[in-house]
């Protein structure tokens, strides 16, 4: 397990570093000027040549890169370490940018994943072993409607509903945590559910989908006719065998999730991390966009990990090697 795991880190952090090498190659691909973004108004030739020169877009680009990526560990000038880079155009460390917008990011995944998991999991099972009735049909139509749908449409809905005609709920917004946990709960419930309802419906169809496969097992026949009840075959045997290929879809899903919620900060008006990509890029703001998309490959390459590791958890018949 040990071994695997390092190996795994390993892999992951040459994934980064592949990762970085990519971004900052199709940053210069582009066909605009980093520096002109950087540049004060009515900037002149002298001056846009003084600006390439203290950003050091005159070096060579094998040398840009190693001194970003050196920053990353040792810290630059008004930029300690880990320095992803200083923003010109923020006028700040990206460190301070990512670190003033991640909160947002988390506050919407990470509740929204959880109400995701349980009800998406819980209907896709209740719904195979209730398999030909009018509540699996249900289930079944929940999970289509809800694949059907973009995330745009049914948020806009819900704001409609229930922030301009009930009034029931306040604009989505952001609100530390620590400051008001119910002004914090309240502003993010409809990003909640409407992350929930769309997940979900796509987790309750794999999960259904494989309470079947799996309750077809000769294990599972052999339990049942050795007189154990359904309950005790479901919760000891079935169950676990079921949720594995779910495990691996929620690591990925959370872990991209994660990376930036870029239509949804859209849809509610917040200002995560994906919109401070989409920012960065329009911007050419080159130390943001590495430094956002390193963070994003990062919870990729870190929930994949995880998942991994849950592997021998949930179903002891898998080895690690």
């Amino acid at each position: 397990m040990g071994s695997f795991l390092l190996r795994r880190v390993l892999l992951g952090a040459l994934t980064l570093f592949a990762v970085s090498i990519v971004t900052f190659a199709m940053f210069f691909a582009l066909p605009r000027d980093p520096a002109t973004a950087m540049c004060p108004k009515n900037c002149d030739a002298q001056r846009l040549e003084r600006v390439r020169a203290e950003l050091g877009l005159n070096d060579p680009k094998p040398k840009q890169y190693l001194r970003y990526m050196s920053g990353v560990f040792v810290g630059r000038e008004n930029c300690p370490a880990p320095c992803l880079g200083y923003s010109y155009v923020n006028n700040e460390p990206v460190s301070q940018t990512i670190g003033r917008v991640i909160p947002v990011t988390l506050s919407i995944v990470i509740p929204a994943s959880v109400l995701w998991l349980a009800l998406g999991i819980g209907l896709g099972m209740l719904s195979a072993l209730r398999r030909g009735t009018v509540f699996d049909r249900l289930a079944i139509g929940f999970s289509l409607s809800g694949a059907s749908m973009q995330l745009y449409f049914v948020g806009g809905v819900l704001l409609l509903v229930f922030v301009y005609t009930l009034k029931v709920l306040p604009y989505p917004h952001y609100t530390p945590l620590l400051d008001d946990p119910l002004a914090w709960c309240t502003a993010l419930v409809l990003p909640w559910c409407t992350l929930a309802f769309l997940f979900s419906a796509v987790y309750a169809r794999l999960s259904r989908a494989q309470m079947l496969e799996t309750m077809s097992e000769d294990f599972v026949r052999t339990a049942m006719a050795k007189g154990l009840r359904q309950r005790t075959v479901v919760r000891r045997h079935v169950l676990r065998a079921a949720i594995t290929p779910l495990v691996t879809a929620a690591g990925l899903d959370v872990g991209t999730a994660l990376g930036g919620t870029v239509i949804t900060e859209t849809t509610f008006g917040f200002r995560g991390l994906g919109r401070t990509a989409i920012d960065a890029v329009r911007d050419g703001d080159l130390p943001t966009i590495m430094g956002t998309v390193l963070l994003a490959a990062a919870f990729i390459v870190v929930a994949n990990i995880v998942v991994d590791a849950l592997y021998t958890t949930i179903d002891p018949r898998i080895r690690l090697r």
